[in-house]
């Protein structure tokens, strides 16, 4: 039993609830209602396994960094409760048979942009991105904004300009949702070698990057509305969710001036209050075509 659980753990399960959080909700708008029964399990049991497949390969890979970190070390890969080798042959299973999946409960095209995320998470960001440019979380993010495209494909079988908003505004979301974590875990990351945007920038310039990403993204999030055709109940929705996103970033930015203690408080409420926008905001979208 703790053989299996180290297995699961190795999958990162918070942030494959995460992924689906926003899949799911694509479905019900692409599909302008309820989604066919078969390309929604497939979706979410295939989106499941492609996290989990794209997790552990970053779990096995980063173990040298998570045993340097307080908040890391206790991970399976660093403890050797799952052996590499292990690892790598479970992510390589997960990643084919959710491809599978998805290709025989929806259409190629969902299966393959799976492939494509699992690569992208897994050898882009984790092998090549993280370690060597600030901007990490910026490119490697993208295949975080991955199912989107998934679940649409899944439903359409094909892309049009609403999934790719959808891609923008989980794209421009992912900066500020992660860089106040960095804020708070700045040295550890230091400690690491990971040139995370708090390590090498300062406090002002970090919350600087996070203001622009927060206003293009409550921008782009409004500009779902005339592309998805969305009626008042995303768009008013929208705006509110946004103003409080803002409001908590331009918060961070002001206890950037009033000390250490508060600048880890405030930047532990935009990460938190970033989970929140984005699962309301997406709980909006799958209710919008439900109200007239």
């Amino acid at each position: 039993m703790s053989r299996l659980r180290a297995h699961i753990a190795l999958t990162k399960p918070r942030i494959v609830e995460l992924l689906l959080a926003t899949a799911l909700p694509t479905m019900f708008l692409a599909a302008q209602g309820l989604p066919p029964l078969i390309p929604t399990i497939g979706v979410l049991v295939g989106g499941t396994l492609a996290a989990a497949s794209a997790s552990t390969f970053n779990s096995v890979y980063e173990r040298d960094i998570d045993a340097v970190m307080p908040r890391t070390y206790h991970r399976p890969a660093v403890l050797g409760a799952v052996s590499v080798r292990a690892g790598i042959v479970q992510g390589i299973v997960l990643g084919i048979v959710s491809a599978a999946i998805l290709w025989w409960t929806a259409n190629a095209l969902s299966a393959l942009l799976a492939v494509i995320a699992i690569a992208f998470y897994a050898v882009v960001y984790t092998m090549v991105l993280k370690r060597r440019t600030a901007q990490n979380i910026v490119w490697g993010g993208a295949a975080g904004c991955m199912p989107v495209l998934i679940a649409w494909a899944a439903v359409t079988g094909s892309l049009t300009w609403a999934p790719i908003v959808l891609f923008l505004i989980v794209f421009f979301w992912t900066p500020p949702h992660y860089w106040p974590l960095a804020m708070r875990f700045r040295d550890e990351y230091a400690a690491a070698g990971v040139p995370m945007l708090p390590v090498v920038r300062t406090d002002l310039q970090v919350t600087t990057s996070i203001l622009g990403y927060s206003w293009v993204m409550v921008a782009t999030s409004l500009v779902l509305i005339p592309v998805a055709g969305m009626g008042w109940v995303y768009g008013v929705g929208a705006v509110v969710l946004g103003a409080a996103f803002l409001a908590m970033a331009y918060g961070l930015r002001r206890q950037v001036r009033q000390g250490e203690g508060a600048v880890t408080a405030a930047a532990m409420r935009l990460f938190h209050g970033s989970i929140t926008y984005l699962a309301l905001l997406f709980l909006l979208v799958a209710l919008d075509p439900f109200v007239p």
